[in-house]
């Protein structure tokens, strides 16, 4: 449904780039089979020697440095996989090596594979897969900035996490460097691509920004008004949280989790608690599963309210921001009268939830839920009539949907241009199977479909409550998660307002935490947002960014 006029979708576009893209589907047993016989592959068993591969969803190898290109060429271009994640772990104590994982995503078969390939601490190389899959070219800087991993061939392997202030040599997720050290600062240069001709000229904008917005900096390329060329330079709010979740015990890690980036509280400690709850082999009652689905989507529905008056601030719509605002208010008191907590946090465990929090309160939570919605309906009804309005976001900031899919554009951002994914159906958990929605279908790629998919996700989020809360079973809504096993690993992944979650858990002794891997949905879209501004004027750069929404503290970590 088209809430917004006027909306142009390409989809002959997207049909001819993704969806005739028909890619015969295999079993894990199959696909292991043919990488073992192409790449020569092997099964990746943890410390112990268990099968990392009897676990759902995730299908673990192993294979030489030198195997890494060809075996992602074959993963991510003739199966279709996009590469969802690549991460690094300091694995001396245990083999005396680096490990470098590539995590690819059959989603249509909820299978993730894993590739893991060993690096030697006298050899910090590996082969950089950036151009062929332009996804992984911000992991490989990352992983050098973070363990000093070079990647060979990479286009441009100039820092991301670290300033030019940060002293060469220091990797502070080596194990051997302390959590509390600060090193000496180093004499600061920053640099950006040049982009030189005739008449063109810098504006930079940030990092510090009007109003309470973390700190980012933006640096324009203009030739005239359109912009030719942004550069983003993130980390001013990088925290650690990697380094700090080292050795901290599961439950204080919960903690951490909580606070990654707080309108995304819910989705992170909830990926958290299915990482753990894989590792121990715990299932969340039922009751406890229909209750995360109702705390979830009530996260979803804030965050986009709050996007929605965002977009309509920064138009200078200001009936429209102040309504939006004043709805997201409601929603905010349902979930502290839930829990006590606008931010949902101390709600997740796990094992489930802390306690019952939805128990006599259903009556009232469908009654807050049907206000909630009759209030959108009329105020999208007045902005879609708008045509001042629709002419701000209509075809401006279009993310092609064929740059989308190359830089794995997830959430709203991605679904607005035609990339049809969404966590909660391609790997469903807690109640999600038991329950119907949608997903919203754009094409177009600019403001206004992302503006369009947000407003029928509200709707959705809505429907999924009222569904939770009327099936929601009887019984119990936390199973104990006891000791956990040392150096036992999983994922837990969740749709985040802004998209696909994936957090990477690996034990250590005495129920600590060994290494925990957070890959949030903007860390995937911060480069999509540098795309989606080319071509337009300075003016709408606020509009496009806001349209996206992405999350400073989730990607700066």
């Amino acid at each position: 449904m088209n809430y917004l006029s006027r909306e142009f979708e390409n989809v002959v576009l997207v049909n001819e780039i993704l969806l005739e893209i028909e890619v015969e589907m295999m079993k894990a047993s199959e696909l292991k089979q043919i990488l073992a016989e192409k790449f020569f592959v092997a099964e990746l068993t943890d410390i112990g020697g268990r099968n990392r591969n009897s676990q759902d969803h995730e299908l673990y190898l192993k294979t030489a440095s030198e195997s890494i290109p060809g075996i992602c060429a074959y993963l991510n271009k003739e199966l279709g996989y996009p590469l969802v994640l690549m991460f690094a772990n300091d694995e001396q104590s245990q083999n005396s090596c680096f490990g470098v994982y590539y995590v690819f995503a059959d989603r249509q078969e909820a299978l993730l594979v894993v590739m893991k390939t060993s690096v030697s601490p006298d050899k910090m190389e590996m082969p950089s897969v950036s151009n062929m899959i332009q996804a992984a070219a911000a992991y490989e800087r990352e992983i050098k900035d973070l363990f000093g991993i070079i990647p060979i061939g990479h286009p441009d392997a100039k820092r991301l996490v670290f300033h030019s202030n940060w002293p060469n040599g220091v990797y502070p997720l080596h194990k051997a460097f302390p959590a509390g050290y600060r090193p000496q600062r180093a004499a600061e240069e920053i640099s950006f691509r040049k982009v030189e001709g005739e008449g063109v000229y810098e504006i930079p904008v940030g990092p510090v920004h009007a109003g309470i917005i973390e700190p980012g900096h933006f640096r324009f390329s203009v030739a005239g008004e359109p912009i030719i060329n942004l550069e983003a330079q993130l980390y001013f709010v990088h925290k650690g949280i990697e380094k700090l979740a080292e050795q901290q015990s599961i439950e204080k890690c919960l903690y951490i989790s909580e606070r990654i980036s707080g309108d995304e509280t819910f989705a992170n400690s909830l990926a958290y608690c299915q990482a753990i709850e894989k590792i121990a082999g715990v299932e969340a009652p039922l009751r406890a599963a229909y209750t995360r689905v109702i705390f979830a989507e009530l996260e979803r529905l804030t965050s986009h309210l709050g996007d929605l008056g965002g977009v309509c601030l920064d138009a200078a719509y200001g009936f429209a921001t102040f309504q939006f605002r004043m709805i997201r208010g409601w929603a905010y008191t349902l979930a502290d009268e839930l829990c006590g907590m606008r931010f949902l946090r101390s709600v997740n465990k796990p094992g489930g939830i802390r306690k019952d929090f939805v128990a006599d309160k259903e009556d009232g939570l469908i009654g807050q839920l049907n206000k909630i919605r009759c209030e959108i309906e009329d105020t999208v009804e007045i902005i879609k009539s708008n045509s001042l309005f629709i002419d701000r976001v209509e075809n401006t900031g279009i993310l092609a949907p064929e740059i989308a899919a190359d830089l794995n554009t997830v959430g709203p951002g991605g679904r607005a241009s035609g990339l049809r994914y969404d966590v909660r159906k391609s790997f469903p958990y807690a109640a999600y199977p038991q329950l119907e929605f949608n997903i919203p279908e754009h094409y177009n790629g600019d403001i206004n479909c992302r503006l369009n998919t947000k407003i029928e996700e509200c709707f959705e989020s809505i429907n999924l409550m009222i569904q939770a809360i009327n099936q929601m079973p009887s019984g119990k809504v936390l199973e104990p998660v006891k000791a956990v096993e040392p150096y036992r690993f999983a994922f837990g992944l969740t749709e985040a307002p802004r998209g696909e979650n994936i957090h990477w858990l690996m034990t250590g002794e005495n129920n600590t935490v060994y290494r925990y891997k957070i890959r949030t949905p903007s860390f995937c879209n911060w480069p999509a947002l540098c795309h989606a501004v080319k071509g337009n004027i300075v003016p709408d750069f606020p509009l496009i960014n806001k349209s996206f929404n992405l999350s400073y503290a989730g990607n700066d970590l």
